[in-house]
């Protein structure tokens, strides 16, 4: 009997694959983490960055730092390219284009999930989604310089367009990006501008569904779009956006087509599941659903390979929701099994405990569904910062996050406004703007203006 430690690969450092992680702390096992990035992101907070809330960094702390303390856990920045199933490998590729071969004895691949624009992947250049911590900035760049360029427009149709924002999902995401766009421009930004009124924007808010936050019951529902609307926000339900350009997005509602000129689109709406949900797939003969998702034996196992666990928003069982909750959950199951099969004993089949589904509004105000606990306002608000302080990954992040929220919620500031040129232009190519990264390069088709003392290189 060989005396060498079980090896155990993790795919993604997510919530799925963190708590696999720190499930097998304590374990005799040895854990590789593999993500290509090198931090953990809590996505529910993404749209506070994106309106300059919290810092990137608040809601990102790096791998290494939160299981530095952890023996036997090793994290490596690298892509995952290839399953070989049958060899028990998994193929990474270096930031430095090395591949190597990682061999393992139980694997857990928890890759997410990321933004589906149903089948138009164009409308992504402009209507950035909410998935990763370069969408927030890129957000936050052309939110926030939209205001910038309203100052500077003459003509009132164009400045009209700067100041209309269009949000488009009702779930929680676009729930909570459209609400926080909307404390933007009448509380925060109200005073710093002298060309414009930021109370004059329109946020526009686009569901294909009847109602907003549906999930929630048409009672929370009610409650969420009537705070929504008190903060201006117009709701346009069964209503589907069915093209998105630069200045504008065309909106089909009741057999009818309209254009609205918009010059920020924020794409909240769809999830597609990791390419690598496909790969384990065609290495184990699963099946995948319309979301890409691979389809999972109720031991959160691949068909033919128990030592292979697929866990979070890239698996598909028993119509269980994308959310954080389920990840952390099967996480912590998938290494349970792990440690019971070390141990002899009998594994369990995943059985999901029912946390409940929350949304922020506004500040001080925000729905809560909790099994038959309904909360809104501002008790809802409460249980809200209650749960996303105790699941904040590092007490570092709670203890900077704290005071970030008092002075955003209690006052009018919001701490992070600072916008770059790269996240202004975000996916729009350098070339397609000129050449040049300018800010202007945004306003119009024109080639954008050089500055009278720069010189030609």
């Amino acid at each position: 009997m060989s005396s060498d430690p079980h090896r155990v690969v993790i795919v993604g450092g997510g919530f799925g694959g963190l708590f696999a992680a720190q499930a097998l702390r304590r374990a005799p096992v040895e854990v590789t983490l593999v993500d290509r990035l090198n931090h953990h992101l809590f996505q529910p907070l993404l749209y506070q960055v994106a309106t300059g809330i919290l810092s990137e960094g608040e809601i990102a702390p790096p791998l290494r730092g939160v299981l530095h303390r952890h023996q036997n856990i090793e994290v490596e920045l690298a892509e995952v390219t290839k399953f070989d199933l049958d060899g028990r490998t998994v193929t990474v590729m270096r930031p430095d284009g090395v591949f190597l071969e990682r061999p393992y004895d139980s694997l857990i691949v928890a890759a997410g999930a990321g933004q589906s624009y149903f089948g138009h992947d164009e409308f992504s250049r402009w209507a950035p989604g909410m998935k990763t911590i370069n969408d927030a900035l890129e957000l936050r760049g052309r939110i926030l310089g939209a205001f910038e360029m309203a100052e500077l427009e003459a003509d009132p149709e164009r400045r009209k367009g700067w100041l209309t924002f269009v949000v488009v999902g009702g779930g929680p995401t676009g729930v909570e990006i459209a609400g926080q766009i909307a404390e933007l421009s009448r509380r925060v930004l109200k005073d710093d501008f002298r060309e414009i009124d930021s109370r004059s924007a329109r946020i526009l808010l686009f569901d294909g569904g009847k109602e907003v936050l549906a999930g929630f019951g048409d009672h929370l529902s009610a409650k969420g779009a009537q705070g929504l609307e008190h903060l201006g926000v117009e709701i346009h339900t069964e209503s589907i956006v069915t093209s998105v350009d630069r200045t504008g997005v065309v909106v089909k509602s009741g057999g009818t087509e309209q254009r609205i000129e918009a010059g920020t689109k924020v794409w909240a709406a769809g999830v597609q599941a990791s390419p690598l949900a496909k790969l384990l797939a065609d290495g184990s003969g699963a099946e995948c659903d319309r979301a890409g998702r691979i389809k999972v034996l109720p031991d959160c196992t691949i068909p033919g390979h128990p030592e292979v666990f697929a866990i979070g928003d890239m698996m598909a069982m028993d119509d269980l929701p994308g959310v954080a909750e389920v990840a952390m959950q099967q996480g912590i199951h998938a290494s349970s099994t792990i440690k019971r099969r070390l141990s002899g004993k009998e594994t369990k089949h995943f059985r999901y405990r029912d946390l409940g589904s929350m949304a922020t509004i506004s500040r001080f105000r925000a729905v809560v569904s909790f099994k038959k606990i309904r909360l809104s306002g501002f008790l809802g608000w409460l249980v809200w910062v209650f749960v996303h302080l105790a699941f904040l990954t590092g007490f570092k992040n709670r203890l900077a996050t704290i005071p970030r929220w008092a002075i955003t919620f209690i006052g009018n500031s919001r701490p992070e406004r600072t916008i770059t040129m790269q996240q202004i232009i975000g996916r729009v190519a350098i070339d397609e703007a000129g050449g040049r990264p300018y800010l202007l390069s945004l306003a119009s088709d024109d080639e954008p203006q050089k500055p009278e003392d720069e010189t030609p290189e």
